[in-house]
């Protein structure tokens, strides 16, 4: 019996010890994880806050895509209504006159590209 005992008790020693190592280890390394997930969501926070050079070109060429669209418009309806001012229809003169000026203040934002 006292074999017995002379096994037992190490063993009671030993075993919940394996359950503290292991709770310190987690202890000891929590902060280094919490840091490191906070890491990572602040460089999420920094790329969402910064934009790349590719995405500023992107931006770029759709607002003059979008300029450019819209003074095809101007010019389509300028045209359609300096073809009524020439049949005599006053009104149609104002519009085609204020087509012509929201062309002519649109025109200097979109780049010119020669061929």
């Amino acid at each position: 019996m006292s074999c017995k005992k002379l096994f037992l008790v190490p063993a009671l020693l030993i075993l919940p010890g394996c359950g503290v190592a292991g709770a310190a280890v987690d202890l000891a390394s929590a902060p280094v994880r919490g840091t490191s997930r906070a890491l990572e969501a602040g460089s999420t926070v920094v790329d969402v806050m910064t934009t790349s050079d590719s995405e500023r070109d992107q931006k770029r060429g759709r607002e003059i895509r979008r300029r450019e669209e819209r003074l095809g418009e101007l010019d389509r309806e300028y045209r359609k209504q300096v073809g009524k001012c020439e049949r005599g229809d006053d009104g149609a003169c104002r519009k085609a006159d204020q087509a012509y000026a929201e062309m002519r203040a649109l025109m200097p934002s979109v780049p010119y590209e020669r061929d």
